[in-house]
């Protein structure tokens, strides 16, 4: 579902996130690390994307993706990667949260692994039921019509621009009236 979801949006860097969890909980690091890296390089340098204005009440935070990559490094036995990255994410880190960062370092310090960041279980993308109702298909032109000339001497057929007309040549004949 999570490949799905990224092939029609490959910059939907909380679906790049969500998808390292499963990899990470499946023990498929370099994939796991791979999306993490993707999931901040979509994040586009923005400290953080708040993803409820598309009907997920989450926000994926710039550190919480690094400290995410750093789980993956430690597993990976990447002792040095990790701490640099971890470093890394303290510069993105929001105040308040420099304890979670602050022990993290100390476990990679001790060679421990870190457990990974995800989305709260249980959240979903819920589309707002104003945009789902938009969904339906709208018939914006209308039936088509077919305008013919009652006019028996033109020959115009197609559609382009006005043309200049010719005098007489555009008068109803007798017939045509009655």
């Amino acid at each position: 579902a999570f490949d799905k979801t990224i092939a029609k949006d490959n910059s939907l860097a909380v679906g790049f996130f969500q998808r390292g969890f499963v990899h990470l909980q499946l023990e498929m690091y370099k994939e796991a690390l791979s999306d993490y890296n993707m999931a901040f390089t979509h994040l586009r340098k923005n400290p953080f994307i708040d993803y409820k204005q598309l009907g997920l009440r989450h926000i994926l935070y710039a550190w919480e993706v690094l400290y995410s990559t750093a789980a993956v490094q430690c597993r990976l036995q990447q002792w040095q990667e990790a701490r640099d990255t971890l470093d890394k994410a303290v510069v993105w880190r929001p105040e308040g949260r420099a304890a979670i960062l602050d022990l993290a370092l100390e476990r990679v310090q001790d060679h421990l692994f870190l457990e990974p960041m995800q989305v709260p279980l249980g959240e979903f993308f819920r589309p707002r039921k104003k945009e789902v109702e938009q969904l339906d298909s709208k018939d914006f032109l209308g039936k088509p019509k077919v305008i013919s000339s009652i006019i028996p001497n033109d020959e115009y057929i197609g559609f382009e621009p006005l043309r200049p007309q010719k005098q007489g040549l555009y008068e109803p004949s007798a017939d045509a009236l009655r």
